[in-house]
This record gives C-alpha cells, sequence and structure tokens, in this order.
C-alpha cells in the first residue's frame, strides 16, 4: 500500500465499543473500547508498522484516541476536534430501526439530526480536515468514527454527500485515499479492509 509516490491518507476507523456492537447511533457519548476493540486496535498497529506517516492526527474521543494508542501512536498524535463523530443530537444512543418507526424515508447523509449536525455542517468539518491533509508533504493518518470518516472519503472524491451511506465500514478497519495514477485525481485507494482482524479474533473467540 506504500508503494505509490504521491502520499496517501490512511483512515483508521475506532475499535470496537458497546454501542457499535447495538448498533447505537454513538456520536459524542465518550464510550470506551471493548476488550475486543482494544485487541483489534494493537492489531490495526500490525498492519501500519511498515508505513512512515509525517503527521498523524486522532479525534479527541476516547474510543478514537484509544485506538490510536494501542495501534502504537501515542507519542506522534495530535488531536483535532473536526475529526469527532457526528452529533447526532436527539438520535444519540438510537437505533436506526427506531427513527425509522418515527420517520420511514430518514436518511443521516441527507438529513442530519434534530438537535444535531446537519450534513453541511459535518461535511464542512470534513472539507477542514482535506485542506489539512493535503497540506502535508507525506502519508497521513487518521483515527475517527465510522460516519465522519465516509464524509470524508466523499468530500475528497467530491461525491454528493448523499453517496457516503454506501461506504460501510467496519470497526477497526483500515481504508486509504490518494490519487489515480499520476494525474492527481483523487480516489479511493482502499476501503473497509479488515483482513488484519481475522486470526486475532477467532483465538479470541475461542477463549471466551
Amino acid at each position: 500500500m506504500n508503494g505509490a509516490e504521491l502520499p496517501m491518507i490512511y483512515l483508521a476507523r475506532h475499535g470496537e465499543t458497546a454501542w457499535s456492537l447495538t448498533g447505537q447511533h454513538t456520536g459524542l457519548t465518550d464510550l470506551p473500547l471493548t476488550p475486543m476493540g482494544e485487541s483489534n486496535a494493537r492489531k490495526l498497529g500490525d498492519a501500519l508498522k511498515s508505513v512512515t506517516f509525517t503527521r498523524v492526527f486522532s479525534s479527541p474521543l476516547r474510543r478514537a484516541w484509544r485506538t490510536c494508542e494501542l495501534a502504537g501512536f501515542r507519542s506522534t498524535v495530535e488531536m483535532n476536534h473536526d475529526l469527532v463523530e457526528w452529533d447526532y443530537g436527539e438520535y444519540e444512543g438510537r437505533l436506526t430501526v427506531e427513527i425509522h418507526k418515527e420517520r420511514p424515508d430518514w436518511q443521516l447523509f441527507r438529513d442530519g439530526c434534530p438537535g444535531g449536525e446537519s450534513p453541511q455542517q459535518v461535511a464542512a468539518r470534513a472539507d477542514r480536515v482535506v485542506d489539512l491533509v493535503r497540506s502535508v508533504s507525506g502519508n497521513v493518518l487518521l483515527f475517527s468514527s465510522g460516519h465522519f470518516l465516509r464524509m470524508l472519503a466523499a468530500r475528497w472524491t467530491g461525491m454528493e454527500t448523499i453517496g457516503a451511506k454506501s461506504l460501510m465500514l467496519s470497526t477497526a478497519s483500515l481504508s486509504v485515499l490518494g490519487y489515480e495514477n499520476r494525474l492527481a485525481q483523487p480516489a479511493i485507494r482502499l476501503w473497509n479492509d479488515t483482513h488484519h482482524l481475522l486470526a486475532d479474533n477467532k483465538r479470541m473467540k475461542k477463549a471466551l
């Protein structure tokens, strides 16, 4: 993954939490990682050992910076508030199926959340992150949450924000934003890679 001439942006979604297991919307609620989440964060670090990063940034939310720490980047990380997850407002802690009982046609990346952020507000944060990473002359590593990273990928490639709804991300997954060949056309080079987790998860499930 490190063979391209142009710098690349590595996206690491945080490890598993209790609410990521249940599917509850976890915005600014500052949950810790589960034991599996911590184990997977270390495996994420193993997958990144061969890559050199000029700068590393993390959301200040505990699930993100703890993933960063366990992955081995505690000494180099810089906190960036723009990387926090979507503010879900009244939908914080709720399941999508529950929300759809009240609003059957609701879509996060189109409608946003009452009392929380709109897609335009999250996109504005993502745009600031895009500007930041493009100012760095080298590979960059970002630790954040699922919905924000999906919005970031949409803004990086220039797709409509609603398109981010199709970019699913697993916990402790690794994705890479970069460019198409030497044309400097923004592109998604890798998405939702979880190969680094497979062996560790099988061992842990046997131990439980």
